[in-house]
């Protein structure tokens, strides 16, 4: 590392920790260093900044105000962004390389962006758009994680690189989600939306990454004719540039081998590597065809495919009225699990893969995590798509957003709609009430025993009706009963998770009521913008909160609702937080806390956090078979996450 690259290392490191520092006092009300300690650290930032000439987004010493626009404007590029020839095949790789230097480097799977420079400063950044025509997204640049606004070089400089949302990023976005259908479906669809939000807010709240994979100029600096020399000279002006290995063609093989075990601890999304020629002027002698230049060449990796048949479309529908189809095939070994079903979506997709029930389709995971269908090898096209809700039997009706053509039920009154609301409102993390499966919800609704969230606290008024349908009982009764009577004993954070607000998970809740001191009136008379000024929140959640409120029905259910129950005040216990920044994932079944859902609260009263899903940022993995063979397990080995049993657990942190 040059000298250059360790001041840049350590201008980030002292970022981060003046931001953190910042955090705590400002907006959690505690102190992690004393104001001599950050004054100290606050102007060696800035000395290295003047040193280096380099500011680097989010810096302390540089506050970027956020900015909404009405659009984002369109601009040619000074030259066309051409795609890449590809191959699966290791050979034709070497082959392209043959006896010349190449850099092999990752293929990054997200946003393509062309980022100016003028005078040292960020002027324009633009997507990469159709390759000829792109969108100008310079307030989102601006707020991306790791992207210069100060370079020390003052001419004019262009470059191209790839925007990206980490997996850990992108799972921490989808928990807050609890809708299946509002979901984003991979990392690449979050970047491409965060990328071009008309509030930049947004998009710094969603931690795009930005990085360097060409230099396209730099007027007057010298590189030697070397590709590799211009990813050093950018890495000296402050940008990540993306990881690389300098080869020759029969050093190929091997080194993609490196990149196939490497990848598996990398928390960000990659489809493959590209192999670049370090000699500039032979890259640029070779010209290139109609669609490819010939200085480049991508290498895709091998998917394990399954051929199978298409047995079923399923159509779900969600709390919001959304349809989605899911292909039902003939069950296939998929990267060690067996598998038979796949989201298909929308409508748009499922038209455009032609299914019909009977058709030979090969499927795949992506990511080694999803099941998705790659082909469809018979392409009959017979799949009917409903024209009545197959819940309600209501009118449906297709709705095209942003060229993307999806399934609704059109009824309010949709029982689907109703059953899923409140299968959310009595799960674990909102109102916890056990005892009330989806299809035990569907009979009372069904019989009118419940129309609005209050009537699941007076159930007791139809107790000979419920200990007399099938499977009930009286002792089924009794422990429903006891559960409700549980569930009124709880918080106003769980009561707001339990609502289904859009985009408000039970993490978002809590924030809200902290903000309000459990006030659940001021909370409801709080404007989007008021609601968009807390941490965390922002002005999609807050106009989400604003509109619930607005709604006089959604008001009445509440007061009822309230009118049940007996709140109580979180309170937390900043010297039990032993478990702060540690980040768990559990699997298997438990012996000594009552499920996954009480250990998951355990942890979070801690100050721990629990995802779903084991990557690179995962400190412990919790599975009581700690030898098993399970997905997550090999995940955690080759990822180097330590696996340990609920008792090593409960000895490790919960014992002062």
């Amino acid at each position: 590392m040059t000298n250059k690259e360790q001041q840049i290392a350590r201008m980030k490191e002292l970022g981060e920790l003046l931001r953190n520092a910042s955090r705590a006092y400002y907006a959690e009300d505690r102190e992690i260093m004393s104001n001599l300690e950050y004054d100290k650290l606050y102007d060696e930032l800035e000395a290295l900044e003047k040193e280096t000439g380099t500011v680097l987004s989010g810096s302390p010493t540089m506050t970027v105000g956020y900015e909404a626009v009405d659009e984002l404007p369109k601009e040619r590029h000074a030259s066309p962004m051409l795609s890449l020839d590809k191959t699966k095949d290791v050979g034709e790789l070497a082959a392209f390389a043959g006896d010349h230097e190449v850099l092999l480097s990752w293929k990054l799977d997200g946003l393509t962006v062309v980022l100016t420079y003028e005078n040292g400063q960020l002027a324009k950044a633009v997507t990469r758009g159709n390759g000829e025509v792109g969108e100008v997204i310079t307030n989102n640049a601006k707020v991306f994680k790791n992207v210069p606004l100060t370079i020390p070089c003052k001419e004019q400089v262009i470059l191209r690189g790839e925007a990206v949302i980490r997996y850990s990023d992108f799972e921490r976005i989808n928990e807050e989600i609890e809708d299946e259908a509002a979901k984003y479906k991979n990392p690449r669809n979050l970047c491409s939306g965060s990328v071009r939000q008309l509030n930049n807010e947004i998009t710094a709240k969603r931690n795009v990454y930005f990085y360097a994979f060409a230099l396209v100029q730099a007027e007057g600096v010298k590189f030697d004719n070397s590709r590799e020399k211009q990813f050093l000279w950018l890495k000296s002006q402050g940008f990540d540039v993306v990881e690389y290995k300098k080869v020759t063609g029969v050093q190929v093989p091997e080194t993609v081998q490196w990149f196939s075990e490497a990848i598996v601890h990398n928390d960000f999304p990659s489809d493959g590597l590209v192999a670049t020629y370090d000699d500039i002027a032979y890259g640029q002698s070779l010209g290139r065809t109609a669609k490819f230049p010939r200085d480049s060449y991508a290498f895709k990796w091998q998917d394990e495919l399954r051929e199978t048949h298409l047995q079923e479309i399923e159509w779900s529908p969600s709390r919001t009225g959304l349809i989605n189809p899911v292909a039902i095939f003939e069950p296939v070994e998929l990267e060690g699990t067996t598998v038979s079903r796949a989201s298909v979506h929308n409508v748009s997709i499922l038209k455009g893969l032609k299914l019909g029930i009977g058709d030979v389709i090969t499927v795949y995971k992506a990511n080694m995590i999803i099941p998705q269908i790659a082909e469809n090898l018979t392409g009959s096209g017979t799949v009917e798509i409903p024209s009545v809700c197959p819940v309600c039997g209501g009118a449906t009706e297709i709705r095209k957003t942003n060229d993307v053509e999806s399934l609704y039920c059109t009824n309010p009154e949709c029982p689907a709609k109703k059953i899923k609301a409140f299968t959310l409102f009595v799960s674990r993390d909102a109102m916890n009430i056990d005892g009330l499966s989806e299809m035990t919800l569907e009979k009372f609704i069904d019989k009118g025993f419940i129309k609005e969230y209050a009537d699941l606290f007076r159930l007791d008024r139809y107790k000979e009706e419920i200990v007399g349908m099938e499977g009930m009982g009286i002792k089924s009764y009794e422990n429903l009963m006891n559960s409700v009577q549980k569930a009124r004993h709880t918080t106003l954070s769980r009561v707001i998770y339990s609502l289904g607000i859009p985009n408000i998970g039970l993490a978002n809740a809590k924030m809200l009521c902290k903000e309000y001191d459990d006030d659940g009136t001021k909370l409801r008379k709080a404007t989007a913008e008021e609601l968009s000024q807390i941490p965390g929140i922002g002005g999609v959640i807050g106009a989400s909160v604003e509109a619930y409120f607005k709604n006089e029905e959604h008001n009445r259910w509440l007061d009822d609702l309230l009118g049940e129950l007996d709140l109580y005040k979180e309170t937390v216990d900043e010297s039990q937080q032993n478990l702060s920044g540690k980040v768990f994932v559990i699997t298997g079944s438990l012996e000594q806390f009552d499920n996954r859902a009480a250990l998951k609260d355990f942890i979070e009263t801690k100050g721990g956090k629990v995802t779903g899903s084991v990557t690179s940022k995962t400190d412990y993995l919790i599975n009581n078979d700690v030898m098993s063979n399970s997905s997550k397990n090999k995940k955690a080995k080759e990822l180097g996450v330590e696996i340990i049993s609920e008792q090593d657990f409960i000895d490790r942190f919960t014992n002062d």
